[in-house]
């Protein structure tokens, strides 16, 4: 079954990434959401772990987020893609499930 996983915790602060990258099976897709967002970000401890897990999942970043933080989309690691409030809704309804990673 494909879920929709959230994280909205940074993993600089908490283990919440981790442990949904390693429940997350693949086809699953992992959106990142307020502080989770800044595991989006080139340069960080966890950006191989990330780059890693994006063979079996899919990678989404809120933009406004994002943005309310500070970081802009040249940021980013590659291949993660950006999405709107409109755009969490529609990978809401995509997916299977959401499982929401506190």
């Amino acid at each position: 079954m494909a879920l929709l996983h959230t994280v909205n915790k940074s993993p600089f602060e908490r283990n919440t990434l981790e442990s949904c990258m390693k429940h997350a099976l693949s086809g699953s897709a992992i959106l990142l959401i307020e502080d989770g967002v800044v595991a989006a970000t080139k340069g960080t401890a966890v950006e191989g772990k990330v780059k890693e897990k994006m063979g079996d999942v899919t990678f989404y970043v809120l933009g406004p987020d994002l943005a309310a933080r500070g970081l802009g989309e040249d940021k980013l690691i590659d291949g993660i893609s950006v999405v709107d409030y409109n755009g969490f809704v529609e990978l809401a309804t995509k997916y299977d499930n959401v499982q929401s990673w506190l």
